[in-house]
């Protein structure tokens, strides 16, 4: 529910009080004494939903821009007559939608100032990457939470509907800052951790589990940042509070983002471009399912003469993402596959080594235990580097030539040649 209060300018008392009573609403009207063009202040008590046509027909009556409108939220509303009003509107629209003016505000507040936005922006990078090198889940969620990432998203796209070209283009720079200054942070303070020797030497950096989760993003890594900013746009469409969609958004946003930085520090190319692709198919799917919903939920300009400019500018806007992410995807699908690619492999490689112990048991007591199929690194697009493949023997049993045997059967079948690497195992005959 919120209060709407009007101060109503001089000639038109009439016109929007008779314009309110046609809508069917209650509303308390007190004199204006300042001395000034206005002739008093209306109280309106409306549905969270009927804000916006409320204001659209007070508007057409002859509200304009210089009278004050003010909308609050009311926790209370003790009348029939606005029982009557909700349901009225309760049958047009979602009975939680908040006004345009109203998702205007609520957007441009989410865009913190600039200094707060770098200094939050820079903590949450370097407690992140901490966090990845630490292999800490709940300090990389810690960094999740202080993220001020979520409110140049929705700005941008609230921009984009409402043709505010001037929060569209600071939700953008503010998204394009935040991003590089989140790789930088990482980067610097990344480098001098391992140059400091504050965590033990590591060759790869992909051995941090925190750090390999990043590196390999797939196709699903898409739908988790569209849910994202669906899940954002809603609650700040419904007034409700951001604070914990802002950590959904911070997950697709901040930890990749670290990632690139480690990876730039650690010399491993791959790493940095893969979580690349990872961070800019997030925001950009992000920006996407924000601004498709916006549109979809119909929030237009103020004015109808703009609403062909803010069409146009909506619709361009959407189809570059759409291509953008289209060509990023191309990666994602490339990862989903390479990991499919990885799977079979890995089964073809264990098939190979059953088969060869086969042969060379005859009934001998020769048992594969287990198989290992490793890789030079955890980035995408990497043949298997070696397979450690534990058998078990007899005591006394001796076994020769099994090694080259795998190698040449896993070489036919997969096109890979990774080293096969026999460990033997005395066991007992059951």
């Amino acid at each position: 529910m919120r209060l709407v209060q009007i101060t109503i300018p001089s000639g038109k008392r009439e016109t929007l009080l008779s314009t309110l009573d046609d809508e069917g609403v209650d509303y308390v009207v007190s004199d204006e004494t300042s001395g000034r063009e206005y002739s008093g202040v209306v109280h309106i008590p409306l549905p969270t939903n009927a804000v916006e046509p409320v204001l659209e027909s007070l508007r057409a009556a002859g509200l304009d821009d210089s009278s004050y409108t003010v909308v609050m939220e009311a926790n209370t509303v003790v009348s029939r007559q606005f029982d009557q009003l909700e349901e009225k509107y309760a049958e047009e629209k979602d009975e939680d939608q908040i006004a345009r003016d109203e998702l205007v505000a609520a957007a441009d507040s989410l865009a913190p100032s600039t200094r707060t936005y770098i200094i939050m922006t820079v903590v949450s990078a370097l407690i992140a990457t901490a966090g990845l090198l630490l292999d800490s889940p709940a300090v990389v969620v810690g960094s999740m939470v202080i993220a001020p990432l979520v409110g140049p998203a929705m700005a941008a796209s609230v921009g984009t509907v409402v043709d505010d070209r001037e929060m569209f283009a600071r939700g953008v720079r503010l998204q394009i800052v935040g991003l590089l200054l989140a790789i930088g942070t990482a980067f610097v303070f990344a480098f001098a951790v391992r140059e400091i020797n504050l965590i033990p030497p590591l060759a790869d950096v992909t051995a941090i589990p925190e750090v390999r989760e990043r590196v390999a993003p797939d196709f699903l890594s898409l739908i988790i940042a569209i849910g994202a900013g669906i899940a954002g746009i809603v609650s700040l469409m419904t007034g409700v509070s951001a604070a914990l969609v802002g950590v959904m958004i911070s997950v697709a946003l901040i930890p990749p983002a670290a990632t690139v930085g480690i990876g730039l520090a650690w010399g491993q190319p791959m790493v940095s471009l893969s979580s690349v692709v990872l961070v800019l198919v997030n925001v950009l799917s992000i920006n996407l399912s924000a601004l498709v919903v916006l549109w979809y939920s119909g929030y237009r300009p103020e004015h109808w003469f703009r609403r062909s400019d803010a069409k146009r500018a909506t619709a361009t806007r959407v189809g570059a993402l759409v291509v953008a992410i289209a060509v990023l995807s191309v990666f994602l699908v490339g990862v989903t596959l390479d990991s499919f690619q990885r799977a079979t492999t890995e089964e073809q490689i264990q098939d190979d080594t059953a088969a060869a112990i086969a042969e060379y048991d005859d009934d001998r007591g020769i048992q594969q235990l287990s198989v290992e199929v490793e890789y030079p690194s955890e980035v995408p697009f990497e043949d298997p580097e070696r397979a450690v493949v534990t058998v078990g023997v007899p005591p006394g049993e001796q076994v020769t030539g099994l090694a080259e045997e795998i190698s040449r059967r896993v070489q036919e079948s997969t096109g890979t040649n990774p080293v096969i690497e026999v460990r033997y195992v005395t066991i007992e005959r059951g």
